[in-house]
């Protein structure tokens, strides 16, 4: 009886009550496809509720967008429903298509403005949530066909606008949208009843004010955004350029942005204000009222030290420019002079003017301009100041090193490295010991070759291996010109026990090419041996072939062979073709027939090693999948049987034959499998 609604109306209740949900609209579905038509509207009814009392809004969402398809009339139903669970924003696209339906007749009796009225306070209320509907456009199209209604519909408008934040378009637009239909009301009036000279007038004057009005919306713009936030640096800078061509209005400008930013609540940075300020009388030829704006500017308790620092420095840097030095040292030198009360650097309970003399940019520009324009002794102290006041980076121990230099105070320029090294750890010490040690070896040589060893020691005592190599390559460097040549090979091994895992390939080889030029390629025995235990594999054979070709090189022809035997355990046939051709060439040239038949056995045993391995976790592999699936007992899980059959020296090729245990047990292996081989 599927044609009868009665059964599926029974059944499905029955269901809806038991709380099964899926098997609910699975049979509702069902029963839609097997009536006819004109019996759906018994069961939707019964549909709609049970999809509305289920807690999963988009099962319902998908039922209702079905039934629409059937009785769109009701869609007044499905919007109430979109708006109770929160989905305005479906809700907003449905209510806009009612009302663009000119056929749409409401089954609440609402007419097409009501509905409209009612998209008009949905979209308007919810700004942030009806994202898919141009609102704007809707509103002000509706101010156009309701014209007996443009009060509620400016309102509509004026609180979306509030709601999204865009407050500026509040009155502007309004206002802008008066003017303009003043003036179409104007022009309407005069073609109707002609003009006047009066009329001409009012018409120029009202279209000058809409200009006016418009050429002045940036300048109204950034007056709210002001309103809203007076602490935004970012804006009054866009109200200095708005005013360009305006000096006086500039000023002003710049004279109320000062005033009015809190340092403590700014949005960007607030010491750009007082800079360009100084900087537009710098640029009219003002000086004097630029150092009165710097030396206010130098009074503001800003939120950052930097703040305060760049205003000094651009304070000096404006005296540079008009080349007025002796005034950008003062100002610099006033600047890191010690306050009465010293504070920490990131001490925010002191105002910045106590702690701006811990400012590496002002001390940083201050010693440059003394090594310009000052003299020995004021550099000098300006950097010790620097060093004193544990201030100062890897950089600027190596600029006042080098200062030091220049005018020939080596020994003072060694202590200022030394200096340096006290005050950092590894890794920032790195590049001052590296330009140390540099330094002294240039300078001294080997004349002072005890107290250089003693430098390097203290270099690698804690060093990184990250920053080892380097220093090491120096150290035996040092030793090879000036020193012992064994202490450059003593050298040259702990530098390859000290460097990275990565390095130590490469050191190896620095290692085993100064051995050779040194002492003799007979003495780099011992360090190809070292180099193989501790490499890994990958570099090791690499090692153990340059061995042995310096080996046959040499005339050993065994100490080569047994090499390649030792070598050959890490080199998997089907990986390292290249190491066996090597060693089969070399006994092609060395070797007779039973050399051969030896490396080939060592072939085939070391194969036999790797396949037996691969066997292994194949077999593992194997197990697993099997056990994982719990379909498998244990006697098939040694369903296959795996025998390798290494090729002899006649026959050149390995075979892995697999067997099934009941044809083992059976003997009912093929006997060709075994053709000619049965004797191995």
């Amino acid at each position: 009886m599927h044609k009868m609604p009665r059964i599926w109306l029974d059944y499905c209740q029955f269901l809806v009550s038991q709380c099964k949900i899926t098997r609910s609209r699975r049979t509702f579905d069902r029963a839609l496809r097997a009536l006819p038509v004109t019996q759906h509207p018994r069961v939707w009814p019964l549909y709609l509720r049970f999809a509305r009392n289920l807690p999963l809004p988009e099962t319902a969402i998908r039922v209702y967008r079905r039934y629409l398809k059937l009785s769109p009339e009701n869609a007044e139903e499905y919007i109430d429903y979109l708006r109770s669970v929160g989905r305005l924003d479906e809700a907003a696209v449905r209510l806009a298509a009612v009302v663009n339906d000119e056929s749409f007749v409401s089954k609440e009796g609402k007419s097409n403005y009501q509905l409209w009225h009612e998209l008009c306070d949905l979209i308007s209320q919810n700004p942030d949530k009806v994202t898919s509907l141009n609102v704007g456009a809707i509103i002000r199209g509706g101010l156009t066909r309701f014209t007996d209604q443009l009060g509620k519909l400016w309102c509509s408008l004026s609180d979306y606008y509030i709601r999204s934040g865009h407050f500026e378009k509040v009155l502007f637009d309004s206002y802008a949208q008066f003017e303009e239909s003043m003036i179409a009301a104007k022009m309407e009036t005069t073609s109707e009843m002609g003009q006047d000279e009066e009329d001409d007038v009012d018409l120029e004057l009202r279209l000058a004010r809409f200009e006016q009005l418009i050429a002045r919306r940036p300048l109204l713009l950034n007056s709210v955004l002001l309103r809203q936030n007076p602490h935004n640096v970012h804006e009054w800078h866009k109200r200095v350029k708005l005013y360009e061509g305006n000096p006086r209005q500039i000023i002003n400008t710049y004279t109320e942005a000062v005033q009015t930013v809190d340092p403590m609540k700014a949005t960007g940075k607030p010491h750009s204000l007082w800079v360009s300020f100084a900087k537009f009388y710098e640029d009219n030829e003002q000086l004097e009222d630029a150092r009165t704006i710097f030396e206010k500017a130098t009074k503001v308790n800003f939120k950052q030290v930097d703040d305060l620092a760049a205003v000094w420095c651009e304070y000096g840097e404006m005296e540079l420019r008009h080349e007025n030095y002796e005034q950008a040292l003062r100002i610099l030198r006033k600047a890191t002079a010690i306050p009465s009360k010293k504070a920490e650097y990131f001490d925010a309970s002191e105002p910045v003017q106590n702690r701006v003399y811990k400012s590496l940019k002002v001390w940083s520009m201050l010693a440059d301009l003394e090594e310009s324009l000052g003299t020995f002794q004021s550099t000098k102290a300006v950097y010790d100041r620097i060093i004193d006041l544990r201030i100062a980076t890897p950089q600027i121990v190596i600029n006042y090193a080098m200062f030091l230099e220049e005018h020939n105070y080596f020994e003072e320029s060694f202590k200022a490295y030394e200096r340096g090294i006290a005050l950092f750890r590894w890794p920032n010490v790195y590049d001052i010991w590296n330009t140390y040690l540099t330094k002294f070896i240039d300078r001294y040589g080997g004349k002072k070759l005890e107290r250089a060893r003693d430098l390097f020691e203290q270099a690698l005592d804690g060093c990184p291996a990250k920053f080892a190599k380097t220093i090491y390559l120096l150290y035996a460097k040092l030793e090879e010109e000036y020193g012992l040549a064994r202490h450059a090979m003593a050298v040259y091994e702990r530098a390859t026990q000290a460097v990275e895992t990565e390095e130590r390939h490469h050191m190896f080889n620095i290692y085993i090419k100064r051995a050779a030029e040194i002492y003799g390629v007979t003495y780099t025995r011992a360090i190809y041996q070292k180099a193989i235990e501790v490499l890994p594999d990958e570099h090791a054979r690499d090692m153990c072939l340059r061995f042995a070709d310096m080996e046959s090189k040499l005339g050993e022809i065994d100490r080569a062979r047994a090499i390649y035997s030792y070598c050959s355990q890490i080199c998997d046939p089907r990986v390292t073709a290249n190491f066996w051709q090597t060693w089969k060439e070399f006994e092609i040239r060395h070797g007779n027939e039973d050399t051969i038949r030896e490396m080939l056995r060592i072939k085939r045993s070391v194969q036999a090693t790797y396949n037996t391995q691969v066997n292994f976790m194949s077999s593992q592999m194997l197990k697993a999948t099997t056990s994982s699936t719990g379909t498998v007992t244990n006697n098939e899980e040694k369903k296959f049987v795996f025998v390798f059959m290494p090729a002899c020296y006649s026959c050149k090729t390995d075979f892995l034959l697999v067997f099934t245990e009941v044809q083992l047990e059976q003997k009912s292996i093929p006997t060709a499998v075994f053709g000619g081989l049965k004797d191995d």
